[in-house]
């Protein structure tokens, strides 16, 4: 009688844990490929959602390298984006930083944290190329740059453009032109030729420079 009993509480207890089991939700697949993307200080985190992500809300935190406490990225909780903008947070260019993220959905539960590389927006950002702006006048041509963002203004006194030009035969000219200068005339220009500029920004300091911008061409009166 006593085997008796025992076999059917073993038997009811594999029930239950049968039962629990089948109905525990699986677990989220993570995101995958959190990583920071920074042009001129505006520090972006981006990340891949998992397969089968429409109805997926993301959650984002972000610390600073060394401390213990992850914190809560405004507006990034509770999301359906796949980017989260960072930049009032990870503005300090001495510090490193990580963010990191999660998938939550109400039927299957939440997936485990995914982190990003270590961070730092002094060396990690990337400087735009300036924007030209050409005017042919009967001298020549006149090159105006629209100034860059003000942050990036703010931490480099020092900014330098490098305008380039390529001549109608090819050959290519290099001149310097200080951050926010008003003009570069560019005289002794061929008449009815066509001219092509480029501009590259240079962080003299930092050893640091963008990529050459958009080809812009004029043909000179």
């Amino acid at each position: 009688m006593t085997d008796l009993l025992l076999r059917v509480v073993l038997l009811g207890n594999l029930g239950v844990t049968a039962q629990v089991t089948s109905s525990a939700p699986p677990m989220l697949a993570p995101v995958s490929k959190v990583r920071f993307d920074s042009v001129d200080y505006r520090n972006v985190v981006h990340w891949t959602p998992p397969t089968n992500s429409s109805s997926l809300q993301y959650h984002v935190q972000w610390k600073i390298y060394g401390e213990p406490q992850w914190l809560d990225a405004p507006g990034c909780q509770r999301i359906q984006r796949t980017h989260c903008d960072l930049s009032a947070v990870t503005s300090d260019p001495r510090e490193w930083y990580y963010a990191r993220v999660h998938a939550s959905s109400r039927p299957s539960g939440q997936s485990a944290w995914a982190l990003s590389p270590r961070f730092s927006p002094r060396w990690d950002t990337q400087i735009s190329p300036p924007v030209l702006r050409l005017n042919v006048t009967e001298r020549g041509i006149v090159v105006r740059v629209k100034p860059p963002r003000q942050t990036v203004r703010k931490r480099h006194r020092g900014l330098l453009y490098e305008i380039y030009l390529t001549h109608p035969g090819g050959q290519e000219e290099m001149f310097h032109m200080d951050c926010c200068s008003s003009k570069l005339p560019l005289k002794r220009l061929r008449h009815n030729a066509t001219y092509c500029l480029q501009g590259q920004t240079v962080i003299p300091l930092q050893a640091k420079s963008s990529a050459r911008g958009a080809v812009k061409c004029v043909t000179t009166l």
